[in-house]
């Protein structure tokens, strides 16, 4: 049974930064992890992803150099993935999304992931 649970969200200035964290449970090497996020009234957004058999990490052009992926291997069927985000922009306010799909399938489309957490809000005001 995969099962992902988002923390950290929460509200912050401009400029500021936050650390998501998703704990994601019965999955091995090989699941690839990533990260969404939807606004109101638009559509999911890819934000990142890291394949966790090679630590491979790719951003989104939107947030690239401020966000950074990582992930920790926590368990025998644990993993734990962080997004760091940095300079904070009113336009990255949204509910993020951990997500994961058992192979090294690779992409932003979020039709490519089967498993979903329950998501966490990050509001940044100007």
């Amino acid at each position: 049974q995969v099962q992902l649970v988002e923390s950290g969200g929460g509200s912050v200035q401009a400029g500021r930064s936050l650390k998501l964290s998703c704990a994601v449970f019965g999955v091995t090497y090989g699941t690839t992890i990533a990260w969404f996020r939807q606004a109101p009234g638009k559509e999911r957004e890819g934000v990142a992803y890291i394949r966790t058999k090679l630590g491979l990490a790719y951003h989104a052009d939107s947030v690239k150099g401020r966000f950074t992926i990582s992930q920790e291997k926590t368990g025998s069927a644990m993993f734990q993935a962080y997004l760091e985000m940095n300079s904070l922009q009113p336009e990255d306010t949204a509910m993020y999304y951990c997500a994961a799909r058992r192979d090294d399938g690779a992409g932003f489309n979020p039709a490519m992931y089967d498993y979903w957490g329950q998501g966490t809000q990050v509001t940044v005001s100007s």
